[in-house]
């Protein structure tokens, strides 16, 4: 789905984008082939939505695809491209389109759940497709911002996330789990909730997790980081030595 006729802009409103992507070739050097973000206000208004399939990766490279994190997808791909849900394009044109949404909005600040993989993914992509002719995918100036640290610093500490993941099963040696997945199916109270695992998919539940992070009105640090679950690991043991210490 790609709405690409700009309603009228009102340019007191902040606008972001809100980004996710899919990829091949493993994790230290992703290749994007799903592309799919949001334009969005801070109440969670969406004003366009874009899904893009990357010619390069997807059709040039069928061999890398095998690769794919969630390769048992690509039929579905294949189905949505023939029905036109889902539009074909060259890594170039993706960019260029995100890059004339942003200017269209006046949009500096791009969000993304795991910011610092999609922003290297991206740019792992515009490298190797160029030869390094060109090394970065986002605007001068563009500022990524990080959904997972915010939620790690707001919804992933309240008690009563605690209190999910623990009667759900959600912590794993001590580390609460904090993907979007399982931040979502707290805040829809749906334990069995699993994500799509398509990017524009994901970009949307996560533009959904990002506004009630907003909500808590909290000063927030969204810089991307690469571990940014310390925090609430540290204080989830803290809750649970509480409850110890009211049974005794």
């Amino acid at each position: 789905m790609n709405e690409m006729n700009t309603p009228k802009i009102d340019r007191r409103k902040k606008y972001f984008l809100v980004l996710d992507t899919e990829t091949a070739n493993g994790l230290d050097d992703p290749f994007v082939y799903d592309l799919g973000f949001v334009v969005a206000d801070r109440k969670g208004n969406i004003y366009e939505r874009h899904s893009y399939i990357i010619y390069d990766i997807f059709v040039a490279c069928r061999d890398l695809m095998k690769t794919a994190y969630y390769a048992e997808k690509i039929p579905n791909y294949e189905i949505a491209l023939k029905a036109k849900t889902r539009r074909l394009v060259q890594f170039s044109t993706a960019k260029k389109i995100v890059a004339e949404v942003m200017a269209n909005y006046g949009i500096t600040e791009v969000w993304a759940f795991n910011a610092r993989f999609d922003r290297g993914s991206l740019n792992t992509t515009e490298r190797w497709l160029t030869k390094s002719k060109y090394r970065y995918f986002f605007p001068y100036g563009t500022e990524i911002c990080c959904i997972w640290a915010v939620a790690c610093q707001t919804l992933c500490q309240q008690k009563a996330y605690f209190k999910f993941i623990q009667e759900n099963e959600l912590v794993a040696k001590g580390r609460v789990k904090t993907s979007a997945e399982v931040v979502y199916r707290f805040l829809h109270q749906e334990p069995d909730y699993q994500e799509e695992h398509t990017a524009l998919e994901d970009a949307t539940i996560e533009l959904e997790i990002l506004v009630k992070c907003f909500r808590q009105h909290k000063s927030i640090d969204r810089t991307p980081r690469r571990f940014p679950t310390a925090e609430v690991n540290k204080n989830y043991k803290m809750w649970k030595e509480t409850l110890v210490g009211m049974e005794v």
